[in-house]
């Protein structure tokens, strides 16, 4: 494969970092300007600095185009890119609405040949795929509940800023449809459970905040020693800094998610606890390579990443002994493992282990769902 990348921003850099110790070819980046495109190719070794969006559906060699554009941007991009008869990896969310999601999903079905994934990375953490495998195996028996949360700290302040901030270009959900999806997510991933009901309560405790006149990278903005003077416009924030949800599963079990953007100290914990009629486990992504397992009638074990300890599902996607940490940057390698190996294999009627447009689709329903019920004070149905 041959691949370009759309987006310089945070997570742009990791999608080339990530493909590149797979040996995949990443010909070019695109930012949102050529100045950017061309720092971008410099930094990152890479041999070309597109001018524009159209240069990559043009550019014949490219097989497939990743996707890490701000929000409002993914349903021209990946459709553009699929009606092109390349493959599309595209950042979560999906899309803005349902509407948009529903239509990337019908895109995607109308080209069967082309792979079309979500960049929900967690999932690939080793430790997630062996906690799937347990529950699956009847080891936690009936699922009873399911809670956690994830929560940062880099929108604490007044002064921190980020597109994400702006519902039409990050959509009407901001903590939920960044983080909130990715939680989510990884619930349905491990546990197999579908959300039937949710009731939600947000809040946005920063509802003013200073935008500077220029652009500021995801995660950077306390980094900046100028920003405090480079405050031009005072702006009124319209989306949630918080939110607490509570979830109905099919299967009768119940659900409890808190995520956060302002929560001091909290730079990017995922937390998860899964309890059920035999047992229960839970993992944090600040310590992902230890899983604990609770136990009634015996002591509670802690599970360590480790190939000759862990299921066979979960040692395809490790490749360093216990004991060597793998982290967030391996998550990425290991999803474009997974998809780039799929793609190999040449046949795109077979079932897809990666997520997919229409598990994007789901997580966007969730947050319109999510933001009804907060809205209306009330249970909604999904």
């Amino acid at each position: 494969p041959v691949v370009a990348v759309v987006g310089t921003g945070f997570i742009g850099p990791v999608h080339v970092e990530a493909l590149k110790r797979l040996n995949i070819n990443v010909k070019g980046i695109l930012g949102s300007s050529l100045s950017k495109s061309q720092a971008a190719a410099t930094s990152l070794g890479l041999p070309v600095a597109y001018a524009g969006f159209e240069d990559i559906l043009n550019d014949a060699e490219v097989t497939a185009v990743h996707i890490t554009s701000p929000n409002h941007l993914h349903l021209e991009q990946a459709r553009g890119v699929l009606e092109a008869g390349k493959h599309v990896i595209c950042e979560k969310p999906l899309a803005l609405t349902t509407q948009e999601t529903s239509e990337l999903v019908e895109v995607a079905r109308n080209h069967p040949k082309q792979v079309a994934a979500v960049n929900y990375n967690i999932r690939y953490y080793p430790l997630m795929i062996h906690a799937r495998d347990v529950i699956s195996s009847g080891e936690i028996g009936d699922i009873y509940t399911i809670t956690g949360c994830y929560v940062q700290d880099w929108l604490l302040k007044d002064t921190d800023w980020n597109w994400r901030l702006e519902p039409g270009k990050g959509g009407a959900l901001r903590a939920i449809g960044d983080i909130g999806t990715h939680w989510m997510d990884l619930v349905s991933f491990m546990t197999g459970q579908r959300v039937t009901r949710v009731l939600a309560d947000l809040e946005t405790f920063v509802k003013m905040r200073h935008k500077p006149t220029g652009s500021i990278a995801t995660f950077t903005g306390k980094l900046e020693e100028s920003q405090a003077d480079a405050q031009q416009d005072a702006v009124n924030v319209e989306t949630e800094d918080y939110g607490a949800v509570l979830f109905h599963y099919a299967s009768g079990a119940r659900g409890l998610m808190n995520v956060s953007q302002v929560s001091a100290g909290r730079k990017n914990q995922l937390r998860l606890e899964v309890a059920g009629s035999k047992g229960s486990l839970a993992w944090d992504s600040e310590t992902p390579n230890q899983l604990w397992l609770g136990h009634r009638d015996k002591g509670n074990e802690i599970i360590i990443k480790d190939p000759a300890l862990v299921s066979a599902g979960a040692q395809g996607f490790i490749n360093y002994p216990g004991g060597h940490t793998e982290g967030f940057p391996d998550t990425f390698k290991q999803l474009y493992r997974d998809i780039y190996g799929y793609i190999a294999q040449g046949n795109t009627s077979h079932p897809k282990s990666f997520p997919t447009f229409e598990d994007g689709h789901a997580e966007v329903l969730l947050c319109e769902k999510i933001l009804e019920s907060h809205q209306q004070r009330a249970w909604r149905d999904v």
